[in-house]
């Protein structure tokens, strides 16, 4: 099986970590269910590894996960491969590498997502910000770090929502499949504890009508409670009321 690097650092920290806990399920037993959970998830990690197996690619259960949480592994990590091209060639969209390494992810990475992108243009924008539309028209082509950081946040399982005031908008990140009461938490903790309901709707809404009351009248404007789950974009207005917590 062919190790990589990454996994190498995986199996020497395992290796590490295992001894460690293994002291303390042999003086425990089963008594502490945790830590022989976590000795055993370790153990089959490290197995999968010396296999050439990465951890993100391989079943776990939920205990399974809560352990492998704890630490992180280089391996368990989500991955996209960024390519970097020259800027001609990626303007034109050709290189000699491209389908090369298009076929070693798949035999290797099945399903791996793949961004092409020239660090030289994305420079170039970034040096001349004004000039960045032109720039990019002349070359009849598109920046990709839009691209890049929305696939990055996809791959991270995260996303957005947005809280807009009279002198603010402000965007907040929030794990995907959040109920609108801890995503209202984000915000203040206040917010959470005394949730009633979120106003809600969407960024691609305000984009197509322009204005909230327009957003109203075409009926896009939502009510949502304690069991909604906030979608990427949403646009949201917690309401929420704390009272002092009663005495005992």
């Amino acid at each position: 099986a062919v190790v990589s690097t990454q996994s190498t650092g995986d199996i020497e920290y395992l290796t590490n970590n295992i001894e460690k806990v293994s002291k303390v399920v042999a003086r425990m037993g089963d008594k502490d269910k945790v830590a022989k959970n976590e000795y055993e998830t370790m153990l089959k990690a490290k197995a999968l590894l010396e296999e050439g197996k990465d951890v993100r690619k391989c079943d776990w259960s939920n205990k399974e996960i809560e352990a492998l949480n704890k630490h992180l592994l280089l391996t368990s990590k989500p991955v996209i491969y960024l390519i970097n091209m020259s800027e001609k060639d990626y303007c034109k969209k050709k290189n000699k590498w491209l389908l090369k390494i298009k076929q070693y992810l798949d035999e290797n990475d099945p399903g791996a997502v793949m961004i092409p992108f020239s660090g030289a243009l994305e420079q170039a924008l970034l040096d001349e910000p004004e000039n960045a539309k032109t720039y990019l028209e002349e070359r009849k082509t598109t920046s990709a770090l839009s691209k890049i950081i929305t696939t990055g946040f996809k791959a991270l399982g995260l996303q957005y929502f947005f809280t807009v005031g009279a002198d603010e908008v402000r965007a907040w990140t929030i794990p995907r499949h959040t109920k609108a009461p801890q995503a209202a938490g984000k915000i203040h903790t206040d917010m959470e504890r005394g949730f009633i309901k979120a106003e809600v709707y969407l960024y691609d809404d305000i984009v197509e009508h322009k204005t909230e009351a327009a957003v109203k009248a075409a009926g896009r404007y939502r009510m949502e409670g304690k069991n909604y789950e906030m979608q990427d974009g949403d646009i949201v207005n917690i309401k929420f009321n704390v009272t002092d917590a009663k005495k005992k």
